[in-house]
């Protein structure tokens, strides 16, 4: 199991997590559901106290992942599956993203 953090202006909005099996679950922060003034991070992503999940990452965030040579570049530097885009999305866009959303590492 992998999670990370989900950043929205560097305030914590809400966790994404790959399970063992690889599907994944993105679940708001209390905090910032019960506050009116935060926004949803994406319109396919209401606001909600219930976790969403999917047996594929969620297209929003996948949108977030660089595509063609930009991809291949960064999988070999970092040496990353080209499959693996949870690990491609926690290393990308950590600080890297365009938008408001960055996607950073939780250390276990």
């Amino acid at each position: 199991m992998r999670t990370a953090k989900i950043l929205f202006r560097d305030e914590e909005a809400g966790l994404l997590t790959q399970l063992d099996d690889g599907s994944f679950t993105f679940r708001y922060d209390d905090t910032w559901v019960s506050n009116n003034d935060k926004p949803v991070i994406s319109l396919t992503l209401p606001k909600t106290k219930k976790a969403y999940q999917s047996k594929y990452l969620f297209p929003f965030f996948f949108n977030m992942l660089p595509e063609g040579s930009n991809k291949q570049v960064v999988c070999k530097h970092h040496r990353i599956d080209q499959d693996d885009y949870f690990g491609l999305l926690m290393t990308t866009a950590k600080s890297d993203s365009i938008g408001a959303v960055r996607v950073v590492k939780i250390e276990e």
